[in-house]
């Protein structure tokens, strides 16, 4: 993205930033604060039916930031009522370039209960749906960068 990594970062900072950028349909609206460090948390309102695959009608989880480099890394886990809970990450990496900023979207599920593995519903949210909230990074991105006449 021809972006610097602050202003990308900013977004993934912002709990509204993350209903923005969500490309599933599923992140409905969120609430708390601008996060600043591991351990921060936010209230996310989901509506699963988006996808169309478990009908959980709508529900809240809690975003807990696991990994925060400011301006380099954001990464969380988020709980809900399902029990055990899932413990699949999502994150993004960024790295700055005489380009822009190289963006990297990931999700990791490899410490998912066994009782998730079972159930094989993973990956939850495709690789595709990954690669549209970086289109959509970006675009929200650019929006905040550019000021409105």
């Amino acid at each position: 993205m021809k972006l610097p990594a602050s202003s990308i970062f900013a977004v993934l900072c912002d709990p509204h930033g993350h209903v923005a950028i969500d490309s599933t349909g599923m992140l409905m609206d969120a609430q708390g604060d601008e996060v600043r460090a591991v351990g921060d948390t936010f209230i996310v309102h989901m509506d699963r039916e988006a996808l169309n695959d478990y009908p959980l009608g709508r529900y809240d989880v809690t975003i807990t930031i696991v990994t925060f480099e400011r301006d380099r890394e954001i990464a969380w886990r988020l709980v809900g009522a399902i029990r055990p809970p899932m413990n699949h990450v999502y994150g993004y990496h960024l790295e700055s370039s005489d380009e822009g900023t190289l963006v990297t979207s990931y999700y990791d599920w490899s410490d998912i209960d066994q009782k998730w593995r079972d159930a094989n519903i993973f990956p939850v949210i495709s690789e595709a749906a990954l690669r549209a909230t970086l289109g959509i990074l970006e675009r929200t991105t650019r929006k905040r960068d550019t000021p409105s006449s």
